[in-house]
């Protein structure tokens, strides 16, 4: 008989299943009570009980856990000063798309040498969330493998759905059953009717294929998630951040039956891909929110501990401390000069 089955599959490695890395690695009591208080404020936002406006910042991805974790006490320091007035939640990005080929994310390769120790990667990546979420710092995600966030989903209170698969029906059946509130980015072409229909498909229940916490192929079933929102992240025709551009996404949410609840991205397309361009998006953004505009409930920006980016190259051994390996971000400085500026501009 023919062989026909996994001819181009060189081999399978076990790795436990995500009830055991969760014991292995337990969530904190302080990083409970962190990621359920900043998942009820986003939904209090969302719903506009709140004016609290949501920042989204940190690195563009995470590839060095002591730098992380020294971004995350920088960071905490910088929330404590404003958190009567904003919500600042870290972002902690361990998977990454791709367009081409390259390196896929923290989990996936830890020590950035293609040795694709995902098993440890997993246990690292809880490791440093519970830590940041202990400190009283709420983390968030990109969901890009549909069980790989089931290692960590706990300890994330806000995620992301990238331009690429906010398209795709698994991510939107799985958003429907993820316990935070999730922002489904517009398409790359920089239309809307991508997010606006991920956003309806992941509001009803589901019931689709998948794994369960024992590590067991099962059927699950899903309750749908109310808390869908738009991330506005430009496109190919250019940025979308404009006072103009979110009157035109808030028709169209309109027109589409849905209430406009917005994050504007600084980044991507809004920058031009450019991150020197990214305070300028920021403080149009704050403009609007300061003449009165309720729809637009959050921000992000992509910021590191220095600005600029850096290739991977050789490995740890030849990186600058604190330089993204992925997309360029800007520096904590102005990071922080930007937040409190807007912090100080606030009734």
């Amino acid at each position: 008989m023919q062989k026909t089955n996994n001819l181009r599959v060189d081999g399978f490695t076990p790795i436990a299943a995500p009830a055991q890395i969760m014991k292995e690695v337990p969530i904190s009591d302080s990083a409970s009570e962190t990621v359920a208080r900043a998942r009820q404020d986003i939904q209090d936002r969302l719903d506009g009980k709140t004016e609290r406006t949501i920042i989204i910042v940190g690195p563009c991805s995470i590839h060095d856990y002591e730098q992380a974790l020294d971004y995350a006490t920088r960071l905490n320091e910088l929330r404590e000063k404003v958190d009567d007035k904003l919500q600042i939640i870290m972002r902690t990005y361990f998977e990454k798309p791709r367009t081409n080929i390259g390196w896929k994310g923290f989990i996936y390769d830890p020590y950035l040498d293609t040795s694709y120790s995902l098993d440890e990667g997993v246990k690292l990546a809880r490791k440093l969330l519970v830590q940041i979420n202990s400190m009283g710092l709420s983390t968030a995600t990109e969901v890009l493998g549909p069980i790989t966030i089931q290692y960590y989903s706990d300890l994330i209170c806000w995620a992301a759905i990238g331009a690429r698969t906010a398209e795709s029906q698994t991510h939107r059946e799985l958003s429907s059953g993820l316990s935070m509130p999730v922002g489904f980015k517009n398409g790359t072409n920089g239309s809307l009717d991508i997010a606006i229909n991920a956003i309806k498909a992941a509001s009803i229940p589901h019931h689709f294929l998948g794994m369960d916490d024992e590590g067991k192929v099962a059927i699950v079933r899903t309750k749908g998630n109310l808390y869908g929102h738009t991330v506005l992240r430009g496109g190919t025709n250019g940025p979308n951040y404009s006072a103009a551009a979110v009157d035109t996404a808030e028709q169209i949410h309109h027109d589409a039956g849905i209430a406009a609840r917005l994050v504007i991205d600084c980044s991507h397309a809004n920058s031009s891909k450019d991150h020197r361009n990214q305070p300028t998006v920021w403080r149009s953004t704050w403009e609007q929110i300061r003449a009165g505009n309720r729809s637009i409930c959050g921000i992000m920006m992509e910021s590191n501990l220095c600005e600029g980016k850096q290739d991977i190259g050789g490995g740890f051994g030849e990186l600058l401390y604190g330089v993204s390996v992925t997309d360029a971000c800007i520096d904590f400085e102005e990071t922080e000069t930007l937040v409190m500026e807007a912090y100080a501009a606030l009734d």
